[in-house]
């Protein structure tokens, strides 16, 4: 990918429901093409141990996040329990004009936002290879009472139901396939449309 001043970057936005890998398929296309950038969220909740400021995320108070927010600051922007996430817009646009390619990883609902704030920009939605497999994954971080479990399964079946409102769908069964077929989007290859028909007995299983 060029990373020549006369090109204007796309603007990837890649979702999936909690369990689904799209955090680590990110990190691998990141690793094999380092001409890619994702974009860093502004936050409010506190930073953790191993947390660097402006490389895992922006850490800034409430009131601050607020007044970038009332500025228009953002591309999107959601609360997500206590805490308040959101895209600078400026940060995104520097980082397209300069030629390179970006990637936004954040939900459908924060998606919506910026295909209307930058409808020129390619969403990519990420599926788990079954209804049993997603439970897996849930339940393999070992951290989460049953009851959160539960939850988690709920809100991820919710989440997928918005799939058919990007561009593109991966199923990550496979996750080397998943990364190469991610990588060929990222590189403009035609394909993976959302509403492909050999989708449909998997979303079966995942939403019925």
């Amino acid at each position: 990918m060029s990373s020549s001043s006369t090109r204007r970057g796309s603007l990837f936005v890649i979702a999936a429901p909690s369990g689904a890998g799209k955090t680590s398929l990110v990190k691998a296309v990141l690793d094999r093409d380092p001409s890619l950038r994702v974009s860093i969220s502004h936050t409010t909740r506190k930073q953790r141990p191993t947390e660097i400021p402006g490389r895992d995320y922006n850490f800034v108070p409430v009131d601050e996040f607020r007044r970038l927010r009332d500025a228009g600051e953002f591309l999107e922007h959601a609360q997500v329990f206590d805490n308040f996430y959101g895209t600078g817009r400026a940060q995104v646009e520097a980082l397209r004009n300069a030629g390179h390619d970006v990637i936004l990883e954040i939900d459908w609902q924060g998606a919506r936002q910026v295909r209307k704030a930058q409808p020129d920009c390619q969403s990519v939605f990420i599926l788990p290879p079954s209804r049993r497999e997603l439970e897996a994954r849930l339940r393999n971080r070992k951290t989460d009472s049953e009851e959160v479990i539960a939850r988690r399964l709920r809100d991820s079946i919710a989440d997928m139901t918005h799939y058919d409102e990007f561009d593109r769908v991966i199923v990550n069964d496979d996750f080397e396939k998943a990364v190469g077929e991610l990588l060929q989007i990222l590189r403009g290859k035609p394909g993976f449309e959302a509403r492909r028909p050999e989708l449909e007995p998997l979303l079966k299983d995942l939403l019925g």
